[in-house]
């Protein structure tokens, strides 16, 4: 009985994951599925949206390829990630550990001061943020959302590595420097091994934040070589009251798959890194 029981609940447990499992790849399996449906396939109401009631095509990718500047799109979000991802953890990750070891309660009420500037919604900012980048001559210009992107990030990522930080004991860097490290080599030896799973954090957050950010790139940046994915797939995929829907999916599939199997394998650390940095900061 007691067996019979045990392989009840497995089953079960079983059962609910994959049932989870289905309702979380739903939306990706649809667009999957349109990217290479036939106008007359999906127009029709009569037909089965899960299933290509006529022959698939291509033609839905070589118009995203052919005729926009999809691969466009994707080299400059590509290059405004990596040099925002790049600078938001210069600045954060000192920031941080900084403000973790700053004693009393003004290290706190700063921590929690910049994280509240994460809050201020871009709807509030890309005027005055407008403003500066026209001063700095960079209007129409990728390097635009270079300066503005880490606005954003810098704020967060600060407050979630002050969590790893804090939960990292002053003993460890003090052993390290009684044996002979300089602080600066007791952080780099000692605490940014321990805080790797944060860090990673700060790293698909940053990046994942440059794909889907629209308000400034679309505010910023007007020509179509310059665009980011954000921007450019909608504007060059919806034309008037005519949208290319198979292209649209065709060009989110293209983004999802990369950042899925991201998630996937540093699922651990970015849970760690999430978990700890809301708990401990």
């Amino acid at each position: 009985m007691f067996l019979l029981r045990f392989w009840l609940k497995r089953i079960l447990v079983y059962v609910l994951v994959i049932l989870f499992c289905l309702f979380s790849a739903f939306p990706f399996l649809i667009m999957l599925i349109n990217a290479f449906k036939q106008d007359i396939d999906i127009y029709r109401p009569q037909n089965n949206p899960f299933l290509y009631n006529v022959p698939p095509t291509l033609d839905n990718l070589r118009l995203l390829f052919q005729e926009t500047n999809y691969t466009t799109f994707l080299r400059n979000s590509l290059f405004v990630g990596v040099l925002v991802v790049i600078i938001t953890l210069v600045v954060s990750i000192p920031a941080a550990y900084s403000l973790a070891r700053l004693a009393g309660r003004w290290g706190e009420r700063a921590g929690i001061a910049i994280f509240m500037v994460y809050l201020v919604p871009p709807t509030l900012l890309f005027i005055p943020l407008f403003r500066i980048v026209t001063l700095l001559n960079l209007n129409n210009s990728l390097w635009s959302l270079v300066v503005v992107y880490p606005t954003i990030s810098i704020p967060f990522c600060t407050w979630l590595l002050m969590g790893f930080f804090k939960s990292i004991p002053r003993d460890l860097e003090e052993a390290a420097m009684v044996d002979g490290y300089s602080r600066l080599m007791a952080f780099l030896k000692v605490v940014m091994p321990l805080s790797l799973s944060g860090v990673i954090a700060v790293i698909v957050f940053t990046f994942t934040l440059t794909l889907h950010e629209f308000v400034y790139a679309l505010t910023f940046i007007s020509s179509s070589q310059f665009r980011t994915i954000s921007v450019g797939v909608p504007i060059e995929l919806v034309r008037g009251d005519v949208f290319f829907w198979q292209s649209l999916l065709a060009a989110a599939v293209i983004v999802a798959i990369p950042v899925g199997v991201v998630y996937n394998m540093f699922l651990d650390r970015l849970v760690a890194g999430f978990t700890m940095g809301a708990v401990k900061g």
